[in-house]
């Protein structure tokens, strides 16, 4: 099987947890996850978490309001 991508984005609530939900259920199927999250601080507890589970790799970046790397 080829790889997959989900995003989320948009107002309101449940993308984090949706996110996150999804890249634990793969990662305990044997597969590879690349979490990348933009915009929200990298220091936040699901990251945390996700960073101890073998086969998911969280990459995160903060973005200012002119939508530049920082």
């Amino acid at each position: 099987m080829t790889g997959l991508i989900h995003v989320y984005e948009g107002d309101g609530k449940g993308k984090t947890t949706a996110a996150v939900g999804l890249a634990v259920r793969c990662a305990g199927s044997g597969r590879k996850v690349l979490f990348s999250q933009f915009l929200k601080s990298d220091t936040s507890n699901e990251l945390k978490v996700l960073r101890n589970i073998a086969n998911i790799e969280v990459y995160t970046k903060k973005i200012n309001l002119d939508l530049h790397l920082i």
